[in-house]
């Protein structure tokens, strides 16, 4: 597969840049420690491999197909993003209480209206298939690169907020920090809209 370093360099970029996950994990972090934010991390990961080996066996073939189909995601994504934002920044941690946790499934979940994962998924399926090779290997070979060099990168942003979360001791210090979260994660929300 010659097309393996830009493969990886690919995924690094998309599972290392600031998106909706990352938004939900430095959140989680800084909230739940990085022990409690592993099985989002892991969700985030498996949801995002099956995504992309759906993805890959011929579901991008159907957005491309059906056009309405694809902008319909991107809004339904782009609601609950806001949702999510909206929920973030009226949290319970303003009285001292952390935010609801998110589960393995809730994040795995997640990757089915994550705008950002699509684009992930469909430039996967569309430019780096291997060629000479049948269509099974190739959309779980690119799942697994993809779920194997995403999980270092993701885990980083759990870390980040775990150590941002030494710092939010007071309830003004977590209304603050969930107020910048919320705000950021609604920006790339209406960001990805375009």
């Amino acid at each position: 597969m010659n097309e393996l370093l830009p493969l990886l360099t690919y995924c690094t970029l998309m599972s290392g840049t600031p998106g909706p996950n990352n938004m939900m994990l430095v959140a989680s972090g800084a909230h739940h420690g990085y022990r409690r934010t592993l099985p989002a991390i892991l969700g985030i990961n498996a949801g995002g491999a099956v995504q992309t080996f759906v993805t890959c066996l011929g579901l991008g073939a159907l957005f491309t197909a059906w056009p309405a189909l694809h902008a319909a995601l991107k809004i339904a994504g782009t609601l609950y993003m806001l949702v999510l934002a909206w929920k973030l920044a009226g949290s319970p941690a303003a009285q001292g209480r952390p935010p609801e946790q998110v589960s393995f499934a809730q994040a795995a979940l997640f990757q089915a209206v994550n705008p950002k994962s699509w684009v992930k998924a469909i430039t996967l399926a569309s430019v780096f298939m291997p060629t000479g090779m049948d269509v099974m290997t190739g959309a779980l070979l690119v799942s697994l690169v993809g779920a194997v060099v995403g999980f270092p990168c993701i885990s980083m942003w759990a870390l980040f907020g775990a150590w941002i979360g030494r710092f939010l001791s007071s309830p003004l210090r977590r209304r603050v920090f969930n107020a910048i979260m919320a705000a950021s994660l609604a920006v790339l929300a209406l960001m990805l809209l375009r």
